[in-house]
């Protein structure tokens, strides 16, 4: 059963006047958490309790869900510039943890703010080598969602871009938990297309000194696994740690190997 931590709120005003709501627990040091897509802050439920143990930690409502706001037109870049905002108040030497999408976003934010000690960054989608969004997938989407099949929506975008099991996601979608994430799927097709967009370009991380950890599951699809090695070949500082056994979500899978991975980093 996972543990229960208790959480404050705190907001912090991006670049363009859009609230982004943290939610704080623990002490010690700080450390960001950045959710993937089709998610919130309650996605590290599975790793919080350890996590608080060692840090204050921040976990973030990405844009255009659950306590952030949002704006019209929605661009990748001012994602990046939550997360810096969100550093920029948490002080120097904050750690960074960030999932999948969020982790394209964390990238970039590294890039805005001085104030990033380390950071762990676990499978950014970013098309390398002609991976990318499956045929039609960010249209098949928004029909499904258009339909009020919002949980519909999620699962097949576990199943086509996160590399999940129908088996797993028939469990997922008996979870109350999971199953509230409903209203998130709304977000999907523009991160979709943000991560389709997104292009490398070595020369901007060139200056980026930051020790970084990338984390890639053992049996998570090729692409992604193309994806961690393409950072890992352009930071300055940076190593691949591999999950054998797992896939895109050790958090819920393989917690414990995750937590002593990224903890065994951040030390």
């Amino acid at each position: 059963m996972t543990a229960v931590v208790a959480q404050e709120q705190e907001i912090v005003e991006s670049a363009d006047g859009v609230p982004i709501a943290c939610w704080r627990s623990g002490t010690g040091p700080p450390l960001v958490l950045v959710h993937g897509s089709g998610e919130d802050h309650t996605r590290w439920r599975p790793v919080l309790a350890r996590l608080s143990d060692r840090f204050t930690v921040y976990a973030v409502d990405r844009r255009g869900r659950a306590a952030s706001g949002d704006a019209d037109p929605y661009d990748l870049r001012d994602e990046a510039r939550d997360i810096a905002a969100v550093i920029d108040r948490t002080g120097p030497g904050t750690c960074l943890l960030a999932h999948s999408y969020g982790a394209i976003c964390a990238l970039e934010a590294a890039t805005l703010t001085s104030g990033i000690g380390r950071m762990v960054l676990y499978e950014p989608p970013i098309p390398v080598g002609g991976s990318g969004e499956p045929s039609g997938l960010g249209a098949r989407l928004c029909a499904l969602i258009d339909a009020g099949e919002e949980l519909r929506a999620l699962g097949l975008f576990l199943v086509e871009v996160a590399g999940v099991s129908p088996r797993e996601v028939g469990v997922l979608l008996r979870i109350p938990g999971f199953r509230e994430r409903a209203p998130l799927a709304r977000t999907l097709a523009r991160e979709i297309e943000g991560a389709r967009r997104y292009v490398i370009e070595p020369d901007r991380f060139c200056d980026l000194t930051v020790p970084a950890l990338l984390l890639a599951g053992g049996d998570s699809p090729p692409e992604l696994r193309r994806a961690v090695d393409a950072v890992d070949g352009m930071l300055a500082d940076s190593r691949v740690a591999v999950l054998p056994g797992q896939t895109h979500r050790a958090m819920d899978t393989g917690p414990r190997l995750f937590l002593d991975t990224v903890l065994g980093f951040f030390q």
